[in-house]
């Protein structure tokens, strides 16, 4: 099948209490772990890049990538931009064919942030792409936005509530704990928070910088509308770590099409567990 948007499969899930993985998407060998894990559980899947990882990837290769993992897929696939940090950013992914795009305003003031995201939304409505949004600080480095975790801005309901009916946007990531990156210590979570945050604003909620936090945190946040989960730290982790392993064992070893597999189907273990802790 061809690339689908996030907006069906993120509808579904909200309204039934589950959530979608939306996983970091570096390279060949990575997507095909990502598709070939999603496959093995049955589940919709998003390949998600930041303007980083296309920019390495070079954009024709990354949407050629994309395109023929969806092709070849038996479940459905979303190509997804995270933290996009400008419009045009944004409109040179929705010219490629991305088919969901998250705009990061999170620095700015509350009324240039629903500014710069209204006119997304207004240019990705027309192509009938759907559009994130984040309000407040979410923790740690995102690719060029850096902040630390424990200054991390919570969202406020109030400006949520706004946030959401002047930008049209279709989900919203707060700001509630979670950080990017690894970890110093385990992430305390204000579920509280996200339950006023909830009530505002009857959308798919998106939790950022999940990798290394707790299955019990990330199923309970599944009851508080969160509907979309954002994992890439551990699969890069898990990559190296795999990879190294096996190029220190086998030192003499030069052929990528055998040095790829044990970190290949490593990360394939790794999605299939994720994407089952998001199950009800």
């Amino acid at each position: 099948m061809t690339l689908v948007t996030t907006k069906e499969m993120l509808k579904d899930a909200h309204q039934n209490h589950y959530a979608i993985g939306a996983f970091g998407a570096h390279n060949l060998e990575i997507i095909k772990a990502i598709i070939a894990g999603a496959e093995a559980i049955g589940s919709p899947v998003i390949l998600q890049t930041t303007s980083s990882t296309y920019r390495y990837v070079e954009m024709p290769y990354m949407i050629a990538l994309a395109k023929a993992a969806a092709e070849q897929a038996k479940i459905p696939v979303a190509l997804h931009l995270d933290h996009g940090e400008s419009f045009q950013v944004v409109t040179e992914c929705l010219s490629a064919g991305y088919t969901s795009v998250m705009i990061d305003g999170s620095k700015l003031s509350l009324e240039d942030n629903i500014a710069l995201v209204r006119k997304v939304t207004d240019a990705a409505s027309s192509l009938g792409v759907p559009v994130e949004a984040e309000l407040g600080t979410i923790g740690s480095v995102e690719d060029d936005l850096v902040s630390m975790e424990d200054q991390a801005l919570f969202t406020d309901p109030l400006m949520a509530e706004r946030f959401i009916r002047e930008t049209g946007i279709d989900s919203f990531a707060p700001a509630f704990g979670t950080a990017h990156g690894n970890y110093k210590k385990e992430p305390k979570l204000q579920f509280d928070l996200l339950g006023k945050i909830q009530a505002v604003s009857n959308l798919p909620l998106v939790m950022h910088g999940a990798s290394g936090v707790p299955k019990e945190s990330v199923r309970k946040s599944l009851d508080y509308g969160v509907a979309k989960v954002n994992f890439s730290t551990e699969l890069k982790d898990l990559f190296a770590e795999e990879l190294r392993a096996y190029l220190i064992a086998n030192p003499k070893e030069s052929d990528p099409r055998k040095y790829f597999i044990p970190a290949r189907e490593a990360l394939i273990e790794l999605v299939k567990t994720k994407i089952a802790m998001l199950q009800k």
